[in-house]
């Protein structure tokens, strides 16, 4: 490798290295889902619980995130490779928060305590979600979809010298 191509490598690869989890969602948390916190009373244990919106709710005080949990990344991000999610939970913040950008299936990640714990339905089924009393709330950019094309290796005779 030429030292004129090294420089600009080396660059990326440390740059690479430095990518960390965005500054307001770290910190160290309980390593419990929400599913287990729904299981027994995990009262006060602070969190950081990301997955996707099923339905957002502003109050006159507060807005109230109804979630559908993931396990995150390594950068704190929803991480959506399979099925298997952490089970839902309810997370609310003081402000508004505007539904038209907080819809559902954007990802959404929060840090904040456990505050309780809220007995709703879906569908017929009752089901018990913890209280998230978020002291963030990270809206992550949507994620684009691309798809690589790949063509074949040119053969000599279609005149690409």
């Amino acid at each position: 490798m030429t030292p004129r191509l090294a420089v600009p490598v080396l660059v990326a690869a440390l740059l690479a290295a430095c990518a960390t989890t965005p500054t307001p969602l770290q910190g160290s948390f309980a390593q419990i889902t929400p599913q287990e916190a729904a299981a027994g009373d995990r009262t006060g244990a602070v969190v950081r619980w990301g997955g996707r919106i099923v339905r957002t709710e502003p109050l006159a005080d507060r807005t109230c995130f109804e979630m559908i949990s993931t396990r995150l990344d390594a950068y704190g991000r929803p991480y959506w490779a399979t099925d298997e999610v952490g089970g839902r939970f309810i997370a609310c913040r003081a402000g508004f928060y505007d539904p038209a950008l907080f819809k559902p299936d954007r990802e959404v990640t929060f840090t904040g305590r456990i505050e309780g714990y809220e007995n709703r339905r879906i569908g017929e089924y009752d089901y018990r979600f913890p209280r998230v009393a978020a002291d963030v709330v990270y809206l992550w950019p949507v994620r684009e979809r691309v798809d690589v094309i790949e063509r074949p290796v040119p053969w000599p005779w279609w005149g690409w010298w």
